[in-house]
């Protein structure tokens, strides 16, 4: 199941307040390349029949059936890479069981900005 932080939650809600998409659900995707390498997105989005909704710490969270397997195990955390430096960042629960791999940043929050770099499309 995916899961979503404290920190990301406080963000992603300040973000919808702030950008006026208070009514909106925080859509969450994931793509993934031919390389097996996985790329992440998100921003703020209606919600169609067909998507899983899930309510994580305060957030409705969409996610489209394209992208719920991918994003099974998956934490999306809101940490400080560099002294301040705060950015979104997605940690896939099943990569880390097979290798060091460092999880993937992700910045953007689609129509209002969640932190202060970085992008996901």
């Amino acid at each position: 199941m995916f899961t979503l932080t404290q920190a990301a939650a406080r963000q992603v809600l300040q973000a919808a307040t702030e950008s006026g998409a208070g009514q909106m659900v925080l859509r969450i995707a994931a793509r993934q390349d031919s390389d097996g390498s996985l790329h992440y997105g998100m921003g703020f989005d209606e919600s169609s029949e067909d998507d899983l909704k899930l309510l994580i710490e305060g957030v409705a969270i969409v996610i489209g059936p394209e992208s719920q397997e991918l994003l099974d195990e998956t934490t999306l955390d809101f940490v400080e890479l560099d002294p301040g430096a705060f950015n979104f960042i997605f940690v896939d629960g099943r990569a880390s069981e097979q290798s060091s791999s460092s999880p993937s940043e992700c910045g953007s929050c689609g129509a209002g900005s969640c932190s202060t770099g970085g992008g996901c499309h």
